[in-house]
């Protein structure tokens, strides 16, 4: 399994799901048991989308899923805040700050594996059964020649 802990945007989603584990604790008991559960449950998703995502080769699919699940937990924060959840404003401010931060962290991951995805050009080898082994670009039709 791929390492995880090294990168600076499980540490963020680490530190945010801590943070959110505190900050529902003191939510009262009508807010506790239905917004703050699902904030709690969105932030530990967040998490291991995280994991996941670094472990698979294929990882734009699971970043692009991360980035709506991001944004539904930026709309689950206000919603919870808009409610009177959160114990002030302060409060809500650094969860939206630290969400925030790991969409930001997520859209360049996004990026860098899209760029690298576009980099790297497939050959295949022409000729029956490949023993022409003669190799050509698939980016555009070959060219047949002579």
């Amino acid at each position: 399994m791929a390492r995880y802990e090294h990168l600076p945007i499980y540490k963020a989603a680490f530190d945010m799901a801590g943070h959110i584990e505190k900050i529902v604790r003191n939510f009262s008991r009508y807010h506790k048991y239905t917004l703050g559960t699902e904030l709690r449950d969105c932030s530990r998703k967040v998490l291991k989308q995280i994991i996941e995502a670094n472990a698979s080769r294929a990882r734009e699919p699971l970043l692009l899923q991360l980035r709506q699940d991001l944004e539904w937990f930026k709309v689950l924060a206000r919603l919870c805040h808009e409610a009177g959840g959160f114990a002030s404003t302060r409060a809500y401010l650094h969860v939206s700050e630290q969400v925030v931060g790991i969409a930001r962290q997520n859209e360049g991951w996004l990026r860098q594996t899209s760029k690298s995805r576009e980099g790297r050009t497939t050959r295949k080898i022409s000729g029956e059964a490949g023993h022409g082994r003669c190799e050509v670009e698939s980016d555009g039709p070959a060219d047949p020649g002579p």
